[in-house]
């Protein structure tokens, strides 16, 4: 962003971008606090403060880069925590916080009983801090951070420790986050980062791209996760994916010389790229979920510690983490939107 091109033309500074936050009011969201946060570049989303700081609605000008589900936004439910339920509230958007114990379908074994993906996205946050850009003064960088508790009395105490950054003028969200162990025992571990995207960013024709060995998911259906097939470009709606029908392989990505792992979509429709990048050290795994079903048209990319196999099946393969007491572990997500005149 030039400052010339607005240098003495501005009384404030939110003609520019910045953070804005407010509490939904109507259905089934109502009461739960967002934050608007508007890079001044076109790209502008929803940051939901009461869901983990979880990210739902985002934009790049006129066009939309997320799925949202059929329920949207809905207030957390932080005893959600059995079976499917974690589907009830599952509003879709952006980025979707799996974890912080578990991450997979719902399971049961003498550790606990454990429902699809966690607790952490139903759990409110608290918000520590909101830094906005200063332009006049050269600042063009804004944040918001806050603490998301996964814990309970004689049990596992893990904290969350998040911040969601932006420069004024760039496309480009950071996610920041430590796990931190705040009990005295050994806690597992498990995060994943759910990102959904939508029309019309996947439309027919948008290139999926990821380069490493992968498999499909055990009992996957393999009808595109197969040897020959172009599973790299998204199909129209598929009657197959009616329901509950969906695709998932499981990638162990290349890294470039730094150890940094990039995957993305390409859509040379609207002339829109998105890509997500993050380090192969922290989040080793990537699961690509296709979901092509009538009314419900998604392209999930996932990194995270492990594949959604759930804390039972990583422990038995000796994959599970476990924190010790005060031990803690980062990462790092950055997502940019790319138009073709930047060349992507």
């Amino acid at each position: 962003m030039n400052q010339q091109s607005w240098h003495n033309k501005i009384s404030n500074t939110n003609q520019l971008g910045g953070i804005e936050t407010s509490v939904l009011n109507n259905g089934a969201g109502r009461g739960t606090r967002i934050a608007w946060i508007n890079t001044g570049s076109g790209l502008r989303f929803k940051v939901v403060i009461d869901r983990a700081m979880d990210i739902a609605d985002a934009f790049y000008n006129q066009h939309s880069l997320a799925w949202l589900s059929h329920s949207g936004i809905s207030t957390a439910q932080p005893l959600s925590d059995k079976g499917i339920d974690w589907l009830r509230t599952f509003g879709g958007g952006l980025v979707v916080t799996c974890g912080l114990s578990h991450v997979g379908g719902p399971e049961k074994d003498e550790f606990g009983e454990r429902g699809i993906h966690g607790q952490i996205s139903n759990t409110p946050a608290e918000i520590v801090s909101i830094i906005q850009p200063d332009p006049l003064s050269g600042n063009m960088e804004m944040s918001i951070s806050g603490i998301i508790r996964e814990s309970q009395a004689l049990g596992n105490r893990l904290e969350l420790r998040r911040t969601i950054s932006s420069t004024l003028g760039k496309s480009i969200i950071r996610i920041q986050d430590e796990v931190i162990n705040r009990g005295n025992t050994d806690a597992p571990h498990m995060l994943l980062y759910h990102c959904n995207f939508g029309w019309p960013l996947i439309d027919e024709g948008t290139k999926i791209k990821w380069n490493g060995k992968w498999k499909p998911r055990d009992g996957n259906p393999n009808k595109l996760f197969k040897e020959g097939n172009d599973f790299h470009t998204c199909p129209a709606p598929l009657d197959d994916h009616s329901g509950a029908g969906e695709e998932v392989a499981f990638i162990d990505i290349e890294t470039d010389e730094s150890g940094v792992c990039s995957c993305g979509l390409e859509n040379p429709k609207i002339g829109l790229s998105l890509n997500l990048r993050f380090l192969k050290k922290q989040l080793p795994c990537l699961t690509n979920w296709l979901h092509y079903g009538k009314g419900e048209y998604v392209v999930g990319l996932e990194p995270g510690t492990n594949p959604p196999i759930g804390q039972s099946r990583a422990r038995r393969q000796n994959e599970l983490i476990l924190l010790t007491p005060g031990e803690s572990r980062k990462y790092d997500l950055e997502i940019e939107v790319l138009t073709n005149k930047e060349g992507y």
